[in-house]
């Protein structure tokens, strides 16, 4: 769970830098790089439910 976290931390950043660079230059590469961390933060919280959901039913 802790590495999933950093990983959430990472692509968060990420996308959140990205998306700032191409809305204030209109750089097309940070666009499609900030797309793509968003592609990734999507799986990355799903399987993070699932990990929540079934801790929470455990528990």
């Amino acid at each position: 769970m802790k590495m999933m976290l950093q990983n959430i931390r990472e692509r968060s950043e990420a996308l959140l830098a990205d998306g700032q660079r191409q809305n204030d230059t209109g750089n097309k590469a940070a666009g499609r790089r900030a797309r793509k961390a968003s592609l990734e933060l999507e799986k990355i919280l799903k399987e993070f439910r699932k990990i929540s959901l079934a801790s929470g039913k455990r528990g």
